[in-house]
C-alpha cells in the first residue's frame, strides 16, 4: 500500500510536467488555468531572469524542476539543464560545433526528456541521449555518418526528436531513412522508413518540423512534414503508408503539423498554402484524403506554427507576417482575422495557447495576448521582450502560471497568475 501512494503521489507531482517541443502532445496547449485574462500596460510582472545560455531558437522543455534547452557558446553547441526556479544553469553538455552564421545561427530544437534521460538533436544532425541528472553522454548517433541524413535547404538540422513507448524518433531525409525508430535506451536502430521522390513540390531530404504522433483510421503512425510533404509512417514496423505533396515548398517546410482523430492539417509558407485531410483504412492500407486546400492568399504559416482550440485552428497568416487569423478546422471557413497588424508586431509570431487566451511571440520581441475565441478578434495585452538583438523566433511556454521566454543568452520568466 505504501508503494501505491508513492507512486501516485510521484505520478502527481510530475503528470504535468512538459517533457518537449510544445508539451506533452507537441500541440502548443497549455492546461493551465487561473491565468491572467488581461495584462497591464508594462505587461506581466517579470518573476525572474537569467543569462549565460548561448545563441540559438530552442525553446524549453521541464521535468521534475529542471529545464532543458540549447545554446551555442564560443566552444561549441550546448545541451543545458536549468534550475526551474531560477533559471541557473545545473550542468552543459557540448554535443557538436558552433553554428557560425549571422544572428539567425544556433540550435533550433529542443530537447526531449524521459524518465532519467535527455535526448537532443544538434544542428549537424548529431542526436545525442544524456543522463538527466549529470548530463553525460550515454550514447549518439549522426544524421550524416549513420543515415546519410539531409536536409531539404540550408538551414541545417532543427527537429526535436520524439519519444513513443521504447522509440525515440527522428528524421534523416535520406531514401534510405526518411524517418527512423531507434531503442531509446541504446540507440540501436528498431527500423528504417524508406523512401523516395514524393511528389513533384518542395525538395528531397528533412524539413524544419517535428513529428506527432496520429491514429488516424485505426492505426498507430507518426506523421511529418518533409521536404516534400506530409508524410504518415506506421509506428509498428516503419512501412511509409502515405503522403501528400501539395503543402510541400522547395525552400522550408517548418510548423510542425496539427493531428486530431483521422485528420492532420499542415500549412506551408512561400506562397504555398494549407490543407487537411482524412485518413481513410483501405484495403491496401491508408489513403490520405484532401478535405481541403488554402491558397496562399487566405492562410500560409511561415513559421511559429498554430494551436487547434475546440473546432478551431489559430495562428499567425502570412509569408514572414503572423497577421492573427482564426480557421475553421473542418471546413476551412476563415471565421476573422488574415488581414489584422497588431500595433507594433512585425514578421512572424510563434503561437501558444492557455486558459482561453493565445500568445502571440512575433519575430521583432512584442508579445501579444489575444481572446482564443471565434467570434471575433480582441487583443488583451502587450509588451516587449527587452534585449531583442536578433529575430525573437523561440516559442513562448507557459508552465505552473508562468509565462516563459527564451530570447537568445537570456531566459525570462513572468508571473501570469
Amino acid at each position: 500500500m505504501l508503494r501505491l501512494l508513492c507512486l501516485s503521489l510521484s505520478f502527481t507531482l510530475f503528470a504535468a510536467d512538459w517533457p518537449g517541443w510544445r508539451g506533452p502532445n507537441r500541440d502548443g496547449l497549455s492546461t493551465e488555468t487561473g491565468l491572467l485574462k488581461q495584462w497591464a500596460a508594462a505587461g506581466p510582472k517579470l518573476a525572474w531572469q537569467s543569462k549565460g545560455l548561448g545563441a540559438g531558437f530552442s525553446s524549453l522543455s521541464i521535468s521534475q524542476n529542471r529545464m532543458f534547452t540549447m545554446g551555442d557558446r564560443k566552444e561549441g553547441q550546448y545541451v543545458e539543464a536549468l534550475n526551474l526556479a531560477d533559471g541557473a544553469t545545473i550542468w552543459a553538455t557540448k554535443i557538436g560545433p558552433v553554428w557560425e552564421d549571422d544572428d539567425t545561427g544556433g540550435p533550433r530544437g529542443t530537447p526531449s526528456v524521459d524518465g532519467d534521460s535527455v535526448y537532443a538533436m544538434g544542428t549537424e544532425g548529431e542526436l545525442v541521449c544524456l543522463d538527466r541528472a549529470t548530463g553525460a553522454i550515454r550514447w549518439q548517433k549522426s544524421m550524416a555518418a549513420d543515415y546519410n541524413g539531409q536536409m531539404m535547404s540550408d538551414w541545417k538540422f532543427a527537429e526535436s526528436p520524439l519519444i513513443d513507448g521504447n522509440k525515440l524518433l527522428f528524421t534523416p531525409g535520406s531514401f534510405g531513412a526518411l524517418m527512423v525508430a531507434v531503442d531509446k535506451r541504446t540507440g540501436k536502430d528498431l527500423w528504417r522508413a524508406g523512401g523516395a521522390r514524393l511528389g513533384r513540390q518542395g525538395s528531397n531530404g528533412a524539413g524544419y518540423s517535428s513529428i506527432v504522433v496520429s491514429n488516424g483510421a485505426g492505426v498507430r503512425q507518426y506523421v511529418q512534414l518533409i521536404g516534400r510533404g506530409l508524410i504518415g509512417v506506421r509506428a509498428d514496423d516503419g512501412k511509409l503508408l502515405w503522403s501528400y505533396n501539395r503543402v510541400a515548398n522547395d525552400v522550408a517546410n517548418i510548423a510542425t503539423p496539427v493531428v486530431r482523430g483521422d485528420y492532420v492539417f499542415s500549412s506551408t509558407g512561400y506562397q504555398t498554402g494549407a490543407a487537411l485531410l482524412k485518413l481513410v483504412k483501405t484495403a491496401d492500407g491508408i489513403d490520405a484524403q484532401e478535405v481541403y486546400f488554402l491558397d496562399a492568399k487566405t492562410f500560409q504559416n511561415h513559421h511559429g506554427g498554430f494551436v487547434l482550440v475546440g473546432d478551431f485552428i489559430y495562428s499567425g497568416h502570412g509569408h514572414n507576417n503572423g497577421f492573427p487569423i482564426c480557421i475553421e478546422f473542418l471546413t476551412g471557413k476563415v471565421r476573422w482575422g488574415g488581414d489584422i497588424r497588431p500595433e507594433g508586431a512585425t514578421g512572424s509570431a510563434a503561437v501558444a495557447y492557455a486558459d482561453e487566451r493565445l500568445y502571440f511571440r512575433y519575430q521583432n520581441g512584442v508579445m501579444k495576448l489575444f481572446d482564443a475565441s471565434p467570434e471575433g478578434f480582441k487583443e488583451t495585452g502587450s509588451f516587449k521582450i527587452p534585449g531583442v538583438r536578433a529575430p525573437s523566433w523561440s516559442h513562448p511556454m507557459i508552465y505552473q502560471g508562468k509565462l516563459y521566454l527564451r530570447e537568445q543568452d537570456a531566459l525570462f520568466c513572468y508571473d501570469v497568475r
